[in-house]
């Protein structure tokens, strides 16, 4: 399943009717997540005019205070937020916009607008899942990922396996810093795994959630 088959159309879970817009003068605020690492962006406003509008062109738009007037991320600088979904709070009075974002979302040229961290966090998993998609078009000859990639499913599962083994003696046999190495390894080597098989890291968060749900107890 591709990640695009994966999300929510846009406004699927959103009635903007059912938006409390009074409560800050005709504004709500905007938490823009990336939807990949989960990563905070940036913080915004809508009025029911920008949120009509991102939900229709697919791309945010917000209201700005300072300028007293709807613009759309990317129209200057061309760094676009293309909208995944729109999630309302508990209290219908602020929203949470999970984005694809093209370029940066700060307006200091940074990836977020809250510091120079990139994807933090379990966040790094999704990055890493971006770097390999991107080198898998690269040439065999100056990339690893790209030449497991052309070599196949069976070579990236044995290069697993090796992985998962020294990951294995590292933790009877090796100190924290070359368990830590060894992990990441295995890790990295899994992803591509996924990638050869056309499959996304996603794939196992969602067996993952299903595990979760069905160990939870039955509510009373």
């Amino acid at each position: 399943m591709s990640e695009d088959e994966r999300s929510s159309p846009i406004g699927e879970e959103l009635d903007p009717a059912s938006l409390d817009f009074a409560k800050g003068d005709g504004l709500i605020p905007v938490v823009v997540q990336d939807a990949a690492t989960l990563q905070v962006l940036t913080v915004a406003y809508m009025d029911p005019a920008a949120l009509d509008e991102t939900i229709r062109s697919g791309e945010a738009t917000f209201f700005s205070r300072s300028r007293g007037g709807r613009w759309r991320k990317g129209e200057t600088s061309g760094d676009r937020l293309h909208v995944v979904s729109i999630t309302p709070d508990c209290d219908n009075d602020a929203i949470v916009l999970k984005v694809r974002p093209v370029g940066n979302a700060c307006h200091l040229n940074r990836i977020s607008c809250f510091g120079d961290e990139d994807a933090p966090g379990v966040g790094r998993l999704a990055r890493l899942e971006q770097t390999i998609a991107a080198r898998a078009a690269a040439d065999p000859a100056e990339s690893w990922t790209a030449r497991l990639l052309a070599e196949g499913p069976k070579r990236v599962a044995q290069k697993v396996g090796e992985e998962g083994v020294e990951t294995a003696l590292a933790g009877v046999a090796g100190d924290d810093a070359e368990l830590a190495a060894e992990a990441a390894d295995l890790v990295y080597h899994l992803m591509v795994l996924l990638r050869a098989r056309h499959m996304v890291f996603q794939d196992v968060l969602d067996v993952l959630a299903e595990r979760a749900g069905a160990a939870k107890p039955p509510s009373s």
